[in-house]
């Protein structure tokens, strides 16, 4: 049965517990407390000696004057209470004599008493004279029928000879519809428990249970299985900068879908939306297994690559961290990658020569950049290690490398080295930093707050070929990753999901054209 799952059997245990708990306090309440109880207790027993000390410590006491003086002396302290929830009269107390309760001292005599004064409670003294059969004889001491309210209580300071400390004492009496019983030991200071061992064990029993709970349900996976899995193999290429999106997406489909393998090989937007043609092409029948991802559009020519637009992805300019720039026009933007600006200085900054690290031409960064920010193509290619000019005639250094982790720990190693980069992978480097563009901050809470001035940005598509069936691995995880539980790895990483409100609005399809 579907319902018999560990969170729902402690559930429905717990509600039952509930519900018995809340039956036996009411039970309780009903008859329990109905009962009137006087408890008792010894809250102290100690020898008090016969030496010069003992003998300060009675005289202190100023209780037992007339006492002899006695080497096997005892004091006990007894504590008479009302606990239950009724008061008690005089004419509650059953027993045949003038007193009420009489306290019992197993082998030892009594020699003296002092009853204290509790505070608000003045008026019970009155009851402790001889008319009322307070007194005592041998081992026994009269108590009167003292009337007692609820939580109301009185001590008796008994000054005893002869037995050991910690013999019997009890209390014995009766009271009408109730009972006198031995309450829990306690010293002097303490406070009777504010709950009874029973109300405490259901209240340990009932929070047991409902961390229990708790915990099962947020330890458990709420999260819908994925919309169609599907076996097989997949591979996704093409981008660089989007890689290690779909490479937590694909090792979170794997988890989710048993029997799927998705391999994720990217080595540059434009070779990888090549390679899904060519390998479209060769097959004689059917979608090959390949994604093909890439930052903007796929270059014309390619009809049988059909597009899936699946997130809004910044980019931003990087500068290394001996640049101490934060902000540049787009002019100067352009006018760095034209090579008319060639020392740092030139815009305000330090003493640095220009480098300009760049992508190669298969990167679909590098196109979003030139497309969107530059306006045309950059400079010639100068230098193969971002540092010395290999042309000697070219105005700055320029150099392009593979990929865009390579790009970015390059920037962040040479001297005045600038770059581009995908917004998230640039956030997390070291040694270098962000550049704003003529004062708008690359980010992508500003796109979703309506703020679409940023210009270094694209659309990222997911390319097949031709459209696969439905019931394939291809189909299956290009859903997840666009509409399905791949949404929350996108957004992870930093990118604006098209299936969100405003996504929707950036992903539209004349979006490539502004």
């Amino acid at each position: 049965m579907d319902w018999l799952s560990t969170e729902n059997v402690v559930a429905v245990g717990t509600a039952l517990l509930g519900i018995a708990a809340s039956g036996v306090m009411l039970w309780y309440e009903r008859r329990v407390p109905r009962r009137k109880r006087v408890g008792y207790r010894v809250q102290m027993d100690n020898a008090i000696g016969d030496d010069a000390s003992s003998g300060r410590a009675n005289r202190r006491l100023g209780l037992f004057d007339e006492a002899p003086v006695m080497s096997d002396a005892t004091l006990v302290l007894l504590r008479i209470e009302n606990d239950g929830s009724q008061g008690i009269a005089d004419n509650d107390y059953t027993g045949r004599e003038l007193h009420g309760l009489t306290a019992e001292f197993t082998d030892r005599t009594v020699r003296g008493v002092s009853v204290t004064q509790p505070a608000g409670s003045v008026h019970l003294m009155d009851h402790f004279t001889p008319a009322a059969g307070f007194g005592y004889t041998g081992n026994t001491l009269r108590i009167p029928r003292v009337p007692l309210n609820p939580r109301e209580h009185f001590k008796l300071l008994v000054l005893l000879s002869g037995g050991d400390v910690g013999r019997p004492i009890r209390i014995v009496g009766g009271i009408r519809d109730g009972e006198v019983h031995p309450n829990r030991s306690a010293t002097p200071d303490d406070k009777p428990p504010l709950f009874s061992r029973a109300a405490r064990t259901i209240t340990v029993v009932l929070t047991v249970c409902v961390l229990t709970l708790a915990v099962l349900v947020v330890a458990r996976d709420d999260s819908p299985p994925p919309i169609g899995c599907a076996r097989g193999t997949l591979t996704v290429t093409g981008s660089t900068a989007f890689a290690p999106t779909v490479r937590e997406a694909a090792a979170k489909y794997e988890r989710d879908c048993g029997g799927s393998t998705v391999t994720v090989d990217a080595h540059g937007s434009t070779a990888g939306v090549r390679e899904l043609a060519g390998l479209g092409a060769q097959a004689k029948r059917g979608s090959p297994a390949v994604i093909a991802v890439s930052d903007g559009a796929k270059p014309p020519g390619l009809p049988d690559l059909a597009e899936n637009r699946v997130a809004v992805v910044v980019f931003a300019l990087v500068v290394n961290d001996d640049v101490r720039l934060r902000n540049l026009s787009t002019a100067d933007v352009r006018r760095l990658y034209r090579g008319q600006i060639t020392n740092w200085r030139q815009l305000g900054g330090p003493d640095l020569p220009v480098r300009l690290v760049s992508r190669d031409a298969n990167s679909g960064t590098r196109q979003v950049f030139q497309r969107r920010v530059l306006g045309r193509g950059e400079i010639a290619n100068s230098s193969r290690d971002c540092v010395h000019k290999d042309d000697a005639t070219a105005p700055v250094v320029r150099c392009e490398l593979d990929a865009t982790e390579q790009a970015l720990s390059t920037v962040a190693q040479v001297p005045g080295g600038v770059g581009y980069s995908e917004l998230t992978l640039a956030e997390d480097a070291k040694g270098l930093h962000l550049l704003k563009l003529d004062g708008h901050t690359p980010s992508v809470e500003a796109l979703e707050r309506g703020d679409g001035d940023y210009p270094y940005r694209e659309i990222e598509y997911a390319y097949t070929y031709g459209r696969p069936p439905a019931d394939t691995l291809v189909s299956s995880f290009l859903t997840y990753l666009s509409r399905g539980n791949g949404l929350d790895v996108v957004r992870t990483h930093g990118h604006l999901p098209c299936e969100t409100p405003e996504g929707l609005k950036l992903c539209a399809p004349n979006e490539t054209d502004t």
